[in-house]
């Protein structure tokens, strides 16, 4: 059994994608200038042209990869697409995640520079303030909670 999905998957699957895509797509249109609706009007009927025609011919296997490879040309994705053969598999799995992994360890590392720089700075003023000749009574002045919370003198 292969884990390939066949053709009848693949079409269907495309078909949610496009009925999702212009389903955002159409909640944005009335945000978008005049003269680029008309651009991507005329693009739409071109698209739905070079389809009817592409439909109208027989589906041989290189029709098929003519017609792909000028989608994926045409939308400059054609390095969006998983490659078949033997480069797939889990080489190819792996290789997608790992920018999602690579991001996630980025943001765990920010996390602990950021806390690890608040902890020192607290630190600090915790050392400032316990090597200072102050009375214990000027920690309760709530004057003193002002003058902690004003940026230090240049």
């Amino acid at each position: 059994m292969s884990s390939r999905p066949n053709d009848l998957d693949r079409t269907a699957l495309q078909g949610r994608l496009g009925t999702r895509l212009a389903a955002a797509l159409g909640e944005q249109a009335a945000a978008v200038p005049h003269d680029i609706t008309e651009r991507l009007r005329v693009g739409r009927e071109q698209a739905i042209a070079r389809a009817r025609a592409a439909a109208s011919r027989p589906a041989t296997a290189a029709g098929r990869a003519a017609s792909w490879a000028s989608v994926g040309a045409g939308a400059g994705g054609s390095a969006l697409s998983a490659p078949s053969g033997p480069e797939s598999g889990w080489s190819w799995r792996i290789a997608s995640v790992f920018p999602l992994l690579m991001l996630l360890l980025g943001l765990q590392f920010i996390e602990h520079v950021t806390q690890r720089e608040q902890i020192l700075a607290a630190a600090d003023i915790d050392a400032v303030l316990l090597a200072d000749d102050l009375p214990p009574d000027a920690y309760a002045d709530p004057g003193f909670a002002e003058f902690l919370r004003s940026p230090p003198p240049p």
